[in-house]
């Protein structure tokens, strides 16, 4: 009974975390992506890549391409309930400045929607990227798939997940990066998480971990060195997963950054105090020139 009490106290605490540095990063982006310079892409909002109302995409176009043209497409966090691609200009902006061009994708949130709709949601816009990526004047050939949090447990569950079977485009995904992701973990009587999963499903058939088959993508596993909503373990676990099917895998640990700050830092306004972004430029090279 004991350890059940403090299982819960931590989960109240885990989730009072939660939601303060989410409304702290609310506040902040706002600024962050008022004082983004615009000068380094070209931008098409809004676009839908399905009928729905959240099914809506913003392309952010390098006026720099580099010559593999690599497509970065962005999956924001927020616990599956929460966030929207308009507070992530930051992102498109400082890849765009790079030579990436970069879709940031809306999903549909939970507790209205839950696992796999959102899944679902990203296949979709990968698909629609695919198929009008010369209307866009993109490619597709070279993908780069990012979440952050729940964003990044989106991204690695549309390659590993029993909905991945129908997903057609992996031969096309160059690397995969997650930032502070849970990627393994027990979603009943979890406060930040139960709401986004059919609790009469166990974890293990849900998990990306229980999915892994071999192939040639490069997976990159970001942790926030002070995070205290993610535990490590979910990284190193999904790390464990990958290099027993002789995938490739790397863990990078990011000093100084917290579960939320370690995507706040990639903004071109900070990106040159910490080591965030020149890590993922780094690894991202790595993998399209590979």
């Amino acid at each position: 009974m004991k350890q059940i009490i403090q299982q819960v106290q931590q989960n109240v605490i885990r989730a009072k975390n939660f939601y303060q540095e989410f409304r702290l990063y609310d506040f902040a982006s706002y600024s962050i992506n008022y004082l983004t310079p615009k000068d380094t892409f070209e931008k098409e909002a809004h676009l839908a890549y399905g009928l729905k109302a959240r099914q809506r995409l913003d392309l952010y176009r390098t006026k720099n391409p580099k010559k593999q043209r690599p497509l970065i497409v962005f999956v924001h966090g927020g616990s599956w309930q929460h966030g929207n691609k308009r507070d992530y200009l930051f992102i498109g902006e400082t890849f765009a400045r790079e030579g990436y061009d970069v879709a940031v994708i809306n999903y549909h949130l939970a507790p209205e929607h839950i696992f796999p709709t959102f899944i679902d949601d990203i296949a979709q816009a990968i698909h629609y990227l695919n198929q009008n990526q010369s209307k866009l004047d993109i490619s597709t050939d070279n993908i780069i798939l990012m979440g952050h949090s729940a964003g990044a447990f989106n991204v690695m569950s549309v390659v590993y997940s029993a909905q991945a079977q129908s997903f057609k485009y992996k031969d096309k995904i160059k690397a995969i990066i997650g930032l502070a992701g849970p990627y393994h973990f027990d979603y009943v009587g979890d406060p930040l998480s139960e709401h986004a999963f059919n609790l009469n499903i166990p974890y293990q058939q849900v998990m990306p971990c229980y999915f892994i088959e071999p192939n040639q993508i490069k997976h990159y596993l970001l942790m926030a060195e002070q995070d205290q909503l993610v535990g490590k373990e979910n990284s190193y676990k999904l790390d464990n997963a990958l290099r027993e099917k002789g995938n490739h895998s790397h863990i990078a640990v990011i000093p100084k950054t917290g579960h939320v700050t370690i995507l706040a830092t990639l903004a071109s306004l900070m990106s040159h105090y910490f080591k965030t972004k020149r890590t993922i430029l780094h690894f991202m090279e790595e993998a399209i020139e590979d």
